[in-house]
């Protein structure tokens, strides 16, 4: 007999490794167990997909908004790095799984599914008490970041429909 549930949950990377999010956003000191507990108690296997800022930037880079990633080399560099997992999602769904959903983090740039951050202001530091820009011209927005944007393209594009959820960081009980 084999114990397999035939079940998969994709998740954003700092779902298994908030050590990837820029300093100081972390919410928690490694894996959001909260947020995964009942889909491991369930069975379901997890796919972790590539943190596109991670990849692009470093770990030792700033805080930026959509508008600051939204850019064509950018979306080409989502595309590239989300392959590998397209193609598991693809090899999942040939053989009959369930792909329960793709989970992103709500606000994030790039992750957000429902909402995502916005405020560029060229030039403009962040922190420097000036009023006029950095985090103080951040806001939420509706709207989804864009890595969640271009896989769901991708995904389109190969006839893989599948639902997007979303964590609420900032209430991580909150989640879709």
């Amino acid at each position: 007999m084999m114990l397999r549930s035939r079940r998969v949950l994709v998740v954003c990377h700092c779902l298994l490794n908030s050590n990837a999010k820029v300093q100081p956003l972390a919410k928690v000191g490694g894996v959001h167990a909260d947020v995964l507990k009942n889909y491991i108690d369930d069975g379901v296997g997890l796919l972790q997909l590539p943190c596109p800022e991670l990849a692009y930037l470093g770990i030792n880079r700033w805080g930026m908004t959509r508008e600051q990633y939204d850019h064509p080399n950018f979306r080409s560099h989502c595309e590239s790095i989300s392959a590998p997992s397209v193609h598991q999602i693809e090899a999942f769904v040939q053989a009959g799984y369930e792909i329960v959903g793709i989970m992103g983090m709500d606000g994030s740039p790039n992750c957000g599914v429902n909402r995502t951050c916005l405020g560029y202001r060229g030039g403009e530091v962040a922190g420097l008490g000036d009023g006029g820009g950095g985090r103080n011209a951040l806001r939420m927005v509706p709207g989804t970041g864009v890595f969640m944007e271009v896989l769901r393209a991708v995904l389109e594009n190969k006839g893989l429909r599948i639902s997007f959820l979303a964590v609420n960081e900032g209430n991580p009980c909150d989640n879709a």
